[in-house]
């Protein structure tokens, strides 16, 4: 099988190195070349539409990354652009005192989430996740935190601990997802003094096989949760207006104390929540302090509100369903056939391909060929990164992303024999 050519990527590499004199590490957090294949990915992008990316170079991509997952629908996508420059330019969205968007917003949140009572309206993930647990913390006067995924940048959660003491992260506790016998061990330790259980009700760790809810995880941490008199706060940043209207909990019927939401809640504007039960989201009306000048601007709000008008009028997430579980049932096929150690894992919003691990430590290489061959054909998924399916994905898009694979997969065997 013949290799796919280079892109070029000059006008980006152009930026990088100017970036690299002006801002730490050129771009932030998980956008630098590394966190893709260097060398081989855009590193700065000119526009997007739809399902599809162009960068300052010229190319253009199927993207299946939807922005880390806040666009839903498509990029530019005109109801919900019109609707904020409705706002903007009739009414405007940052004063001093709150515009009536929020009460919508928050009433729509009660309708749609099983545990939304009460919400709390900030910005990113981070925010929301981390507003969470001083809630908790506030609610029940209790210090420790059992954590379960990825939950933001912030102090008491990052992985990389450069410039945080260790008193800022020292009480919190990590188990695995499905290891519910972790959670136990470690809620024998400190049960009586655990304020906050935080998980991800899916599986989706770091460069790993998504995993779905073996029987009776879920319910079980609940029954943990119950027994210690924990919060049980599920961090639906990712699932939340994905997996369902109402999130993972909906999906899988188990209601948690709060939920975060942020990221397809409102397809790409800076909007995420805190909601959950009254008696522990009303700690944050007295014994806390959550504030910024931002959080009350109404554009996101008015976004959110049109975003989900349309998940729910033009049934987008049955779609996204139908379209992902054809398209991932395709993609098991074609491992299948290959058979070069290449494994699908998640549901059909969000999956990943990942490579089995082997002695010899090929499969990174393998890893690296396939994403390499799929940039360069022009379908945009990162090898440490799950991928996602928008409403802006046809049948046409996916059917050429199946070609796609087939010949990097195909390239792989050729090289791995």
């Amino acid at each position: 099988m013949k290799e796919t050519p280079k892109l070029n990527i000059t006008q980006s590499r152009k930026l990088y190195e100017e970036a690299l004199e002006l801002v730490p590490g050129g771009v932030l957090g998980a956008r630098k070349p590394t966190d893709f294949i260097d060398g081989e990915y855009p590193i700065f992008l000119e526009s997007g539409k739809g399902c599809r990316l162009t960068d300052v170079d010229g190319n253009e991509f199927v993207d299946f990354l939807c922005g880390y997952g806040p666009i839903i629908l498509g990029y530019r996508e005109e109801e919900v652009d019109e609707a904020v420059y409705r706002q903007i330019r009739d009414k405007g969205f940052c004063f001093t005192l709150t515009q009536g968007y929020q009460n919508l917003l928050a009433r729509k949140l009660t309708q749609l989430v099983p545990s939304s009572e009460m919400s709390i309206f900030l910005k990113t993930g981070s925010d929301a996740t981390t507003a969470s647990i001083r809630i908790a913390r506030a609610h029940t006067g209790k210090l420790k935190v059992m954590r379960c995924g990825y939950h933001g940048w912030h102090d008491w959660c990052v992985e990389m601990k450069g410039g945080i003491p260790s008193k800022f992260w020292e009480d919190v506790f990590e188990f695995r997802y499905n290891r519910l016998d972790q959670l136990e061990e470690l809620m024998a330790l400190h049960g009586e003094n655990t304020a906050a259980i935080i998980m991800t009700p899916f599986g989706h760790p770091n460069h790993q096989k998504m995993q779905i809810p073996e029987p009776g995880f879920l319910e079980g941490v609940r029954k943990i949760a119950d027994q210690y008199g924990a919060v049980l706060v599920y961090d639906e940043i990712r699932t939340g207006f994905r997996l369902s209207m109402g999130g993972a909990q909906k999906l899988y019927g188990v209601t948690p104390d709060l939920t975060v939401l942020g990221k397809a809640m409102a397809n790409g504007y800076p909007l995420s929540v805190v909601t959950g039960k009254r008696q522990i989201m009303m700690a944050a009306e007295k014994k806390l302090f959550i504030s910024s000048t931002f959080f009350p601007n109404s554009e996101a709000f008015v976004a959110a509100l049109k975003t989900i008008e349309i998940l729910e009028r033009d049934q987008v997430l049955e779609s996204i369903w139908e379209k992902g579980a054809w398209f991932m049932e395709k993609i098991q096929g074609l491992l299948d056939a290959h058979n070069v150690g290449a494994q699908l894992s998640g549901v059909a919003p969000m999956f990943y391909i990942t490579f089995k691990k082997d002695e010899t430590g090929a499969y990174k290489a393998k890893r690296t060929d396939f994403y390499t061959q799929l940039i360069r054909k022009g379908f945009f998924f990162t090898p440490f990164h799950h991928a996602y399916i928008s409403h802006r994905h046809t049948r046409a898009d996916l059917e050429l992303t199946l070609t796609a694979m087939d010949e990097a997969f195909a390239f792989i065997k050729d090289k791995y024999p």
